[in-house]
């Protein structure tokens, strides 16, 4: 196994399973690379050194004993929106915040399947943006750029994940918070069903539009994660059937017939997709044909679905506000977005929230005829660390939708989601293609991903040794 970077997810298991290493050692070397990188990559805003390796011994102590679990002595990561007990919870606002009580579902779950929290990964202010950077830490770099942001809002567990400190990491998708960092950083990122990965202590997440979802170099370990992430507390909101997706990884997927849509969807701002993306995305559609899937070009019909977008996003935004304990310290653009969600967090959300069954119909209409779609992650390439960071809401918003345009429509629906790798571009920026597809058809698009990995074979690629030491994150 690598020592300066991370083995997958299930080569971790299965070497600690064999007794080929320990947990103790695996954590040692995950905080050696944090600690190397903390300056320049700037992935983490909490690393739990001490806890984790007293974790670590415990596990080995139950490896020797005989005991197996999925994921027993993994470290992994998760962003700095999950509950951590003992730990802030910070949610990459500024000031000094309580350590919680009790494990957030997701976080328990994981621990009950073995694996050992190391660290909570940045990112922006209340996940609002798809940059990884703020007063509160600084800025998260891409380690493939370290000019350029990984994204966001997951950006620090899509550059924990890229460079190797960890092997796999949860995020989190409100409007492709995980499938736009994963495009950004050359990953897998999986955007489940809503509901597969419980929110709770929240009974939903910014008004039922965000998930937790999962990052990693494979198809076979971001799978395997969820499963480990999966499944429900009681005061859920939303509790889909169970599925075990991992399986899917190792399943040929069948000829399919997939919808190829390139054009934006409806925005109020505009959009246009670059052609560097363009030529990568067609690329891959291409590939899929020559794997033998039917592929043409067909849209789905979103309508003016960014209408009901905005209140389920603003209200979201203004609870979490409401609960904050430093409010004064806000970005003047989370203020903005929180005024304006608490003018909308009435008869405009119930409205939004009602179109949603509409929604279902008309765009799931698509899967009468498709059983995929694809499209781009992104429009853009990653963009420069800074580059929005001074701008008014209104130029926030302008350069978010021109650049990130394609994702969000999938957390208004709540269906699964699946970045997968597209190539470079420009010099070496990395690019990604979503798998959408309707409700509960994770497995589907795993199975598709996979085909799709052992034909690219994509997780070959690293980035330049050393590449986020290139610039401080300041």
């Amino acid at each position: 196994m690598t020592h300066d970077r991370a083995a997958g997810l299930a080569e971790c298991a299965r070497a600690l399973a064999h007794g080929e290493v320990s947990a103790r050692e695996l954590v040692e070397r995950a905080l050696t690379r944090i600690e190397a990188t903390q300056h320049s990559l700037n992935a983490f805003r909490v690393v739990r050194a001490e806890a984790a390796l007293a974790e670590a011994d415990a596990a080995d102590r139950e490896l020797a004993a005989g005991v197996r679990r999925p994921l027993l002595g993994v470290p992994v990561a998760v962003k700095d929106d999950m509950d951590v007990a003992g730990e802030p919870t910070a949610f990459g606002c500024r000031g000094v915040f309580p350590p919680e009580a009790e494990d957030g579902e997701a976080v328990r779950r994981l621990r009950a399947a073995g694996a050992i929290v190391i660290g909570k990964t940045n990112t922006c202010e209340l996940g609002q943006w798809p940059f990884t950077e703020g007063p509160a830490f600084g800025a998260t770099r891409n380690p493939w750029h370290a000019e350029h942001t990984p994204g966001g809002s997951s950006g620090g567990s899509a550059a924990a994940v890229a460079a190797g400190l960890v092997p796999a990491a949860l995020g989190s998708d409100g409007a492709g918070s995980v499938r736009i960092p994963a495009s950004w950083t050359h990953l897998i990122g999986i955007k489940p069903q809503r509901g597969r990965i419980s929110t709770w202590p929240r009974a939903e997440s910014f008004q039922g539009i965000t998930v937790n979802g999962t990052l990693a170099r494979t198809v076979a370990d971001a799978a395997l994660l969820l499963d480990a992430a999966s499944g429900n507390h009681d005061g859920d909101l939303h509790r889909p059937p169970a599925l075990r997706v991992s399986d899917a990884a190792g399943r040929e997927p069948g000829r399919l017939r997939i919808a190829l849509s390139l054009k934006p969807p409806f925005t109020a701002l505009p959009a246009r997709l670059d052609p560097v993306v363009r030529a990568r995305v067609v690329a891959l559609a291409e590939r899929l044909a020559a794997l033998g899937h039917t592929v043409e070009e067909a849209e789905p019909r979103y309508g003016q679905i960014g209408l009901t977008f905005i209140p389920r996003a603003t209200a979201g935004i203004a609870e979490r506000v409401r609960d904050l304990p430093h409010p004064h310290l806000l970005d003047r653009r989370t203020l903005g977005a929180a005024r304006l969600g608490r003018l909308l967090g009435g008869a405009p959300l119930r409205m939004a929230r009602r179109a949603e069954a509409t929604l279902h119909r008309r765009i799931g209409a698509l899967f009468d005829t498709y059983d995929v779609l694809l499209a781009p992650t992104t429009a853009a390439p990653p963009p420069r660390i800074g580059s929005m960071a001074d701008l008014s809401g209104l130029g926030t918003d302008r350069a978010m939708i021109a650049a990130c345009p394609y994702a969000w429509p999938w957390n208004i629906l709540g269906w699964p989601g699946v970045n997968v790798p597209a190539g470079f571009v420009d010099g070496g920026l990395p690019v990604g293609a979503q798998l959408l597809g309707p409700a509960h058809s994770e497995p589907l698009l795993v199975s598709l991903a996979a085909q799709l990995e052992a034909d690219q074979r994509w997780h070959e690629h690293w980035p330049p040794h050393g590449a986020p030491a290139d610039s401080p994150a300041v």
